[in-house]
């Protein structure tokens, strides 16, 4: 199942334990402290493309483990061993791609972990923008950020409003996670 603005109606009629209901009801649109976990959400957002989004969270599990559960100090230390691992993984997605955009923006995040104290920080520096802004903020330091994975992955982390709709139940408990200065 894609994100559609009509992902909060959909998502309602599905059972309880349905990996997009769990995944709708606990994380879409939650804020995201912890920097490997904005990681891991960018590499499942990037891993997307092309694809449903049921796909990847039925992967997910798959991802923590290929990944060494999204560390990112580790993945930036991947070599071409750890990419051919990933490429003959069949529980991931195996595109070279996806899988180097991966390596790729680790290391990048390294880097603005250097110089922010963290990628959360990073994010934190460049908000508010427009979503055209961050468009172009992304595909100038990450590799496989085009418009709809930078849409979805900073909505998905409460950067981007929209992850809900107004009657949507879980809409009030999202907005309440988020920061007063995100609220203005």
């Amino acid at each position: 199942m894609d994100k559609p603005s009509s992902y909060c109606e959909a998502v309602m009629l599905m059972s309880m334990d349905n990996v997009n209901r769990i995944y709708h009801d606990t994380m879409y649109g939650f804020p995201i402290a912890d920097d490997n976990e904005l990681f891991e959400r960018l590499v499942l957002e990037i891993n997307q493309a092309g694809l449903s989004w049921n796909t990847i969270l039925l992967k997910q599990k798959n991802f923590k483990k290929a990944y060494h559960n999204f560390d990112i100090r580790t993945v930036a230390s991947y070599e071409e061993l750890d990419r051919q691992r990933l490429l003959n993984d069949a529980g991931i997605i195996r595109n070279r791609l996806k899988v180097d955009a991966a390596i790729h923006n680790a290391k990048v995040i390294l880097s603005l972990q250097k110089e922010h104290g963290s990628f959360k920080n990073w994010l934190d520096h460049h908000h508010p923008q427009t979503k055209e802004q961050w468009v172009k903020i992304f595909k100038k330091t990450f590799k496989f950020t085009g418009g709809e994975i930078v849409n979805e992955f900073l909505m998905s982390i409460g950067y981007l409003q929209g992850a809900h709709i107004d009657s949507c139940s879980i809409s009030k408990e999202v907005l309440n996670h988020q920061p007063a200065w995100w609220r203005k």
